[in-house]
């Protein structure tokens, strides 16, 4: 049996996990959270519209309960990629602002719904869904997209999010240079 323990365990992940997104652009220019830092175009930025997108679709569509601004349809294939980053038009405020005010309604609908209440995801080869489904997706989606965004912050400023239990940037320093003698041991 499924529970409220159960639910409220993973809304409590999914609400910290939300901040640290949010964390990652804090003291970085408007070029650096936008700036594609991988060949696919992968950008602090855009990973928090993405999760925007991915929860007002998920927590709203799914569970009947949609979110009352313009989100782009699954099946829209022109707009297919476009929540992965941030045009020139869009600002760091409105993005983010929207993903709070996203949170916000999930979380209105997770606390209106049961853990085992019923949805329906169309595109999932088994489209009938409960609530606790949605959440392990959603959690593990926006877990994913933070280990990104903690390698995109690390490419840009050197910062991981560890500083705060005393390693400073000689100890990173040391620990990569640790790595790489063991990685041309390993060669040799």
């Amino acid at each position: 049996m499924i529970d409220e323990f159960a639910k409220e365990y993973l809304h409590s992940d999914l609400r910290d996990i939300r901040e640290v997104m949010l964390q990652k652009l804090d003291g970085l220019s408007e070029y650096d959270i936008r700036r594609p830092l991988t060949s696919t175009g992968t950008n602090l930025l855009g990973l928090v519209k993405h999760l925007s997108v991915s929860e007002a679709r998920y927590f709203g569509e799914v569970f009947d309960r949609p979110f009352p601004e313009y989100v782009p349809r699954w099946d829209d294939l022109e707009q297919r990629g476009k929540d992965m980053w941030a045009t020139e038009h869009e600002t760091r405020e409105e993005i983010t602002s929207r993903y709070r005010r996203v949170c916000a309604h999930s979380d209105a609908t997770i606390a209106a719904l049961a853990i085992d209440s019923p949805g329906y995801v169309p595109w999932w080869p088994r489209p009938n869904v409960m609530l606790f489904n949605v959440l392990v997706h959603i959690l593990t989606e926006a877990n994913r997209h933070a280990g990104h965004a903690d390698i995109l912050r690390e490419q840009l400023d050197g910062s991981t999010g560890m500083d705060a239990a005393g390693r400073g940037p000689d100890f990173w320093e040391n620990r990569r240079a640790e790595v790489e003698r063991a990685a041309k041991a390993a060669t040799s």
